[in-house]
């Protein structure tokens, strides 16, 4: 049986059993409706608060908070920006500023570049040879007229931690309202949000070994934020739509599961990537994005001189290494990668950034294997390309 190995988890993760196993029951008996009065609805009504529950602390929120079930982090997101728009923006003469970053998730630079077309005047920061923003960047970039900052708690590409507590402070000092994309952080950061000044947070389930289509909005007590959905009184009116029981169940169940192993995630997964990531680095003419003290455990995002991205996933595929790959030289089949570019890599020589995201469920002999792989294929490919330089 050919290998297959998965290191593209900062996409999308494989199911746990576990949940998948608690989901189970709510997808052939207990598919009752939670609003409807009988019994078969008062069952799922019954699990689906436990659930709800098991969210809540797991994040550590607060009663007064509200943790609204969505499709995911890109529904969150377009939620929170959208309805700053109407509850904020729309009607004032003043409060027409947003803060984000150049390197955000798609949901937020593309809902930032609507609101631009409605007027919204946006801040993009960039980011330094490290990945992240400067604190003093964001602080030069705060106006008079600054409603809100939105700013992601780790960089998917990268696996960079952003400063989300010092910005998260300013940002109550000056009355700004500060909202985080924490799809890349939930299973690798102990989250607390009892104990923080996010306003609100959006996460997906299918980033932590949850089901897909499934994830959620925190608000931080209860604040208003007219709702996308219109149609039922779902969520406590703040989101209509029949529950997806399922997908709740397991989201709740994999969310324990990613707190559980966080330990795990700390030693065994730090290691492979450590490893994985030391071994790549002897390889000559590559670099990895951003200082490991300051990356989740999981991300490496090495870059390679001389090397065609398309082609180097193509041998990585076809050993069975799943992984995700962007190049800093733009072309017609390949988008740049927006960090490569952000950060300033050499432009008069190709680099390839390859993605390599673990997981839990990875092993020692999976990462001895890809290293191997990704060698044999580096030298392969500028062979080729040193040929062709002759020719």
């Amino acid at each position: 049986m050919k290998k297959e190995i998965y290191l593209d988890n900062n996409s999308t993760t494989k199911i746990d059993d576990e949940v998948l196993k608690a989901m189970m029951p709510f997808l052939q008996e207990k598919y009752g409706n939670a609003n409807s009065l009988h019994n078969k609805g008062i069952e799922v009504r019954r699990e689906l608060k436990k659930a709800i529950n098991t969210i809540y602390t797991e994040l550590g929120s607060n009663d007064n908070d509200d943790i609204i079930i969505t499709s995911g982090a890109t529904e969150s997101i377009n939620w929170i920006l959208k309805g700053i728009y109407f509850d904020k923006i729309l009607n004032s003469k003043e409060k027409k500023h947003i803060i984000t970053t150049s390197v955000e998730h798609p949901a937020v630079l593309q809902t930032c570049k609507f609101l631009e077309s409605l007027g919204v005047e946006i801040t993009y920061l960039p980011v330094n040879n490290n990945g992240v923003i400067e604190i003093q960047d964001f602080i030069d970039s705060i106006k008079e007229n600054t409603i809100m900052t939105s700013i992601m708690w780790v960089n998917n590409e990268t696996g960079m931690i952003f400063p989300i507590e010092k910005i998260s402070k300013i940002c109550k000092e000056k009355n700004i309202l500060f909202a985080t994309d924490a799809t890349q952080a939930i299973g690798k950061i102990k989250i607390d949000l009892k104990n923080t000044n996010i306003d609100f947070l959006a996460f997906s389930a299918h980033k932590f070994h949850g089901p897909k289509g499934v994830g959620g909005l925190f608000i931080k007590n209860s604040q208003k934020l007219s709702p996308l959905f219109h149609g039922g009184e779902h969520m406590g009116g703040r989101r209509s739509g029949t529950l997806n029981t399922a997908g709740i169940i397991g989201c709740a169940k994999a969310l324990e599961l990613a707190n559980k192993n966080l330990i795990k995630e700390n030693t065994t997964v730090l290691e492979l990537k450590n490893h994985l990531e030391d071994e790549l680095l002897k390889i000559p003419h590559t670099f990895v994005v951003g200082e490991k003290n300051q990356r989740v455990q999981n991300t490496c995002l090495i870059s390679i001189r001389g090397v065609e991205g398309e082609a180097m996933l193509f041998d990585l595929n076809k050993a069975g290494i799943f992984a995700s790959t962007g190049s800093a030289c733009a072309s017609e089949d390949l988008e740049a990668n927006p960090i490569l570019s952000a950060i300033g890599s050499d432009k008069e020589l190709a680099h390839t950034a390859i993605r390599l995201s673990l997981s839990r469920f990875n092993t020692k002999d999976e990462i001895d294997y890809v290293i191997e792989v990704f060698k044999k294929s580096v030298k392969r490919l500028r062979e080729i390309s040193s040929s062709k330089i002759d020719n």
